[in-house]
């Protein structure tokens, strides 16, 4: 098995290697575009499953919408339009056609051009709020509380696996309220969830914030966001929420007749999370010998390799002892494999499944079942420790519990080792260079310093904790007064 690159090495380069050795996504022949694998793939469903349960329980229902969007309906909302217009791809043309002059190659039929550009969507607002206007027409079809898995485009010039690809899976929210009140409290439920999502599943703390006026969603009035640091100290967004106003109400004529027969433009939420979820977890938790995944969301959380003898009646036994123990693990809702597969050593497979991320191994060769007991090693840690087989599936069930919660307690340890108050310029670049992680400072509030702070440092403003106390001070750059102190890091 080839060795990873380490994070001391070269953290990028570990990172790619895990992704693609661990088995998560490979490149494509698609500029820019992933491949996500089946291991990959059952992780992002854990992850999908997961939050989908927590919509519904908040009262969201599923829908589909178009992938490609008219060009005018883009155009509708003009900060939105802006904003995505410099990612977007766009369809001219419905047909190729064979080339007369190369026997096989195929060139755009140019009688097919259409009568109006299609959009791929890089979001879906303005097709979702176009169709709204037939939905909504009173008070009674409100709030409407929409959701939908599915895939945007958005041309990035540079790409990385999982955490910035042109064409990624995701789930976009888009809910309609009768009044303002309403609607805030749906951006705020929705970050609460995510918040939910990343700490008690993915194991990964965060900060809940709001973005400044640069880094807010175009076409929003205010955008929530949920914020977690990665091993390399830099900031990665893990999740959104917007309040978008009336913007788009007014934007596609969206109106309903009010309790007292006055016809209001509704108020607006959107809300996502995407596959880069899959890279937050890989940084956050991951080593040099490969990744680590939180037992809640892993593929599988619990692998049996056998210590094969060459005797008959002992293979036998051990087969029978794993097979029962599979049984007993997943009555107990833990998914579990038995890799009897005897053409590699266990050696091999204990690293495969080390890299892999799998929480925790079980060893079971002859001698283990004679004295009633096997070997089982914890991924987290790589500790090792026997387990009696009387209740070593109660044992297990404990176990994936521990790391959970280890895994949560360590990343936060991290966060907060890395978090640093800082109070002149000074201290703010040292920091940022040494120690790197979240750099709590004051900032005077205007978009000027905001932008002049990014272009000498390439460190943004993550957000504006929502827990802020108030606290007099003065901007780290500028020396203006300050009200309060904001999280700066460098980020994805």
């Amino acid at each position: 098995m080839s060795t990873l690159t380490t994070r001391s090495q070269d953290y990028s380069q570990w990172y790619n290697d895990l992704i693609l050795k661990g088995g998560l996504a490979d490149y494509s022949s698609v500029r820019g575009c992933m491949v996500i694998k089946p291991y990959g793939y059952a992780l992002w469903e854990n992850m999908r499953d997961v939050l989908d349960r927590m919509f519904k329980s908040t009262g969201h229902q599923n829908a589909y919408f178009p992938l490609f969007v008219p060009k005018s309906l883009f155009e509708a909302e003009e900060k939105n339009a802006e904003g995505f217009a410099k990612e977007c791809a766009v369809v001219t043309h419905y047909r190729l056609k064979a080339d007369p002059e190369q026997k096989g190659k195929l060139i755009v039929d140019p009688a097919a051009r259409l009568e109006e550009e299609l959009v791929v969507r890089p979001t879906s607002e303005a097709i979702i709020w176009n169709t709204y206007k037939g939905w909504i027409q009173s008070y009674r079809d409100l709030p409407l509380l929409i959701n939908q898995w599915a895939n945007v485009v958005r041309w990035e010039m540079r790409t990385r696996l999982f955490l910035r690809t042109a064409e990624f899976l995701w789930q976009e929210g888009h809910t309609a309220h009768a009044t303002k009140e309403e609607a805030l409290s749906e951006t705020l439920q929705m970050l609460d969830v995510y918040a939910q999502f990343a700490e008690e599943y993915m194991a990964l703390p965060v900060v809940k914030g709001i973005k400044t006026a640069n880094e807010r969603f175009a076409g929003a009035e205010d955008t929530y966001c949920i914020e977690a640091l990665m091993q390399d100290g830099k900031a990665l967004q893990a999740g959104t929420s917007h309040f978008l106003g009336q913007n788009f109400a007014k934007a596609f004529d969206v109106k309903f007749a009010a309790k007292d027969n006055t016809m209001e433009y509704v108020w607006a939420t959107s809300w996502g999370v995407s596959t880069r979820l899959i890279g937050a977890l890989v940084m956050a938790h991951s080593d040099d010998q490969g990744l680590v995944l939180p037992p809640k969301i892993a593929p599988l959380q619990v692998v049996i390799v056998p210590i094969f003898s060459k005797d008959a009646e002992a293979r036998q036994k051990i087969d029978e002892t794993a097979e029962q123990l599979t049984r007993s693990l997943r009555g107990k809702g833990i998914t579990v494999k038995y890799d009897n597969d005897d053409t590699s050593r266990p050696g091999w497979k204990f690293a495969e499944h080390e890299l892999r991320g799998v929480p925790v191994r079980i060893a079971l060769g002859a001698r283990d079942i004679e004295q009633n007991q096997a070997e089982v090693a914890r991924r987290d840690t790589r500790e090792k420790m026997t387990l009696s087989l009387e209740g070593i599936a109660d044992a297990i069930h404990q176990l994936l519990d521990e790391i959970q919660h280890n895994l949560y307690n360590r990343a936060l340890q991290f966060r907060d080792a890395h978090t640093t108050a800082v109070d002149s310029w000074e201290d703010f670049v040292q920091v940022l260079e040494t120690k790197a992680g979240f750099i709590s400072a004051h900032w005077d509030g205007t978009p000027e310093t905001e932008e002049r702070i990014k272009e000498l440092t390439k460190a943004t403003i993550r957000c504006i904790p929502l827990n802020n106390a108030a606290e007099e001070g003065h901007c780290v750059l500028s020396g203006k007064p300050s009200r309060q102190r904001v999280l700066f890091a460098r980020a994805y």
